[in-house]
């Protein structure tokens, strides 16, 4: 029963968190301009600003460190603190896409901002899922089918690539012969596109108080418009400035405004976030599954990255991390009562604790996430001294007094039933303030203290009946492999 509640239970990686800032992305067509993506994230401001749960707001606009690309927009928006809103930050990001819909040419990519942040790469959403191989044109072909696979799949939103993107290009193409012809070097062709649209600084200037760099640039109007670039003149033979047509051809198409590389071969990283009610394991198996649906071939290679990356590497070791903690447990008792069986009688009460938690995380609504993990290897700590109090007396009325095994387990019931309600009690009332608390960060706690509670509940409840009825089974079978300590290796125990 527990390994299959845990093999359907939906799993993530982490809990979301409300930690009270929101990072929205503002993207606009891949030909828009500077001047007009600054009206739109103006816009795009003023909308999020009639949000009553809105505080502050920074927003950068520009190619550079927080925008991969010109045509996007960050806008980093901080809530109010959480006493004074009666929303969390999940239920207001509906309210924020349906602000942003209003302003006419963006689409808006609303991500909530954790504490734990492992993605390194620029995206627009949580999740990255990478596409590698040896030639770009082909990686960004396949990159676009499957990002309209999952685009019409149910279970994503915010889906997006950077390189997605295809805006206006105008390539000048220069004819050597005829340049030479008319004593026009590359070298001064280079430097004047460089002085006309590079923003190259010559010079500064010093004052009293403050320095002005100066920059070179051509007339902002003829910045506005590719054809001025058949205006520019270039120095040739004799002092002769020739025109661009005379050597060179401008040639228009389309390019990607972004071109990533992953282990020095092109890549297309489609970033994406997970509807409501959808586990980030699902999400895994979606990806996979229509990647063989598209049929794609195998020059092209993908894989997760980032949070994505780190859940499927923690999900495969999941498993093993539970089974060495069992084979410690087992090993440690096995030397502690020099028996092959009564370790199994002490294991026998984890199963209760890992289905107490299990069914807990799924009565909150919460998925199984490396938290809850940490909180069920917590319970195999917690739990198995129920066991480990009524065996270790029973074993010392067997080897001490002569009891049988029966009358020696049911005393062992009776009278450390209080010691065992005690210990009990007391974790789970540690426990609670976990369970229960509020405020920034408190949702990364609260599978851990859901997790032990749902645990101890359950297992205390079936191990006070289950533990004699295993330990009075195992006894005949620990008879036949003759087992029998010698009773002076026990520790005499004190009086209860």
């Amino acid at each position: 029963a527990t390994i299959w509640l845990y093999l359907v239970m939906p799993k993530s990686f982490l809990p979301v968190q409300d930690t009270g800032l929101i990072s929205i992305t503002v993207r606009a067509a891949p030909d828009v301009s500077f001047e007009e993506m600054t009206r739109l994230q103006g816009l795009a401001g003023e909308a999020l600003r009639k949000i009553p749960e809105v505080a502050d707001m920074i927003i950068v606009v520009g190619a550079g460190l927080a925008n991969p690309t010109p045509n996007v927009a960050t806008l980093a928006v901080s809530l109010k603190p959480h006493a004074d809103r009666n929303r969390t930050a999940s239920a207001l990001v509906p309210e924020l896409n349906a602000a942003l819909e209003g302003v006419p040419g963006v689409t808006a990519f609303v991500k909530l901002v954790q504490d734990v942040q492992i993605a390194t790469r620029a995206s627009w959403s949580q999740y990255q899922y990478t596409l590698v191989g040896a030639d770009g044109a082909e990686v960004r072909l396949w990159g676009r089918r499957l990002l309209q696979k999952l685009v019409a799949h149910g279970g994503f939103t915010n889906v997006a690539a950077i390189e997605d993107d295809e805006g206006l290009e105008a390539r000048i193409v220069v004819d050597r012969v005829r340049a030479g012809q008319f004593g026009v070097s590359l070298q001064s062709v280079s430097e004047a596109l460089n002085n006309a649209f590079a923003q190259r600084q010559i010079s500064t200037i010093y004052g009293q108080a403050n320095q002005y760099r100066v920059v070179l640039e051509v007339d902002p109007r003829y910045r506005s418009d590719p054809a001025s670039l058949e205006m520019m003149r270039f120095p040739g033979a004799g002092g002769v400035q020739v025109p661009l047509a005379a050597f060179a051809r401008i040639e228009r198409g389309t390019a990607p405004l972004a071109i990533s590389h992953q282990e020095q071969f092109p890549a297309f990283t489609i970033s994406f976030d997970l509807a409501a009610g959808q586990s980030l394991g699902d999400a895994v198996a979606a990806v996979h599954d229509a990647e063989r649906e598209i049929a794609m071939p195998g020059t092209v290679t993908g894989s997760f990255a980032g949070e994505a990356e780190e859940f499927r590497l923690s999900l495969a070791s999941q498993p093993w991390l539970i089974l060495a903690a069992i084979l410690a447990i087992y090993i440690v008792l096995g030397v502690l009562y020099e028996s092959y069986i009564h370790p199994l009688t002490i294991l026998s009460t984890l199963p209760s604790a890992g289905i107490g938690a299990l069914l807990a995380l799924a009565m909150v609504g919460e998925h199984l996430t490396v938290i809850g993990v940490i909180g069920i290897v917590l319970l195999m700590g917690i739990v198995k001294k129920n066991a480990i109090m009524m065996i270790d007396f029973a074993l010392h009325a067997e080897r001490t007094r002569g009891l049988s095994a029966e009358a020696a387990i049911i005393e062992a019931c009776a009278l450390r039933f209080r010691p065992i309600m005690m210990t009990t009690l007391a974790a789970l009332f540690g426990a609670l303030p976990l369970a229960l608390a509020a405020g920034p960060g408190a949702e990364l706690r609260m599978p851990l203290g859901v997790s032990i509670i749902g645990g101890l509940l359950l297992s205390q409840l079936l191990t006070l009946y289950t533990t004699p009825v295993v330990y009075l089974a195992l006894d005949g079978l620990r008879a036949r492999f003759g087992e029998t300590p010698s009773p002076e290796k026990l520790q005499p125990e004190a009086p209860p």
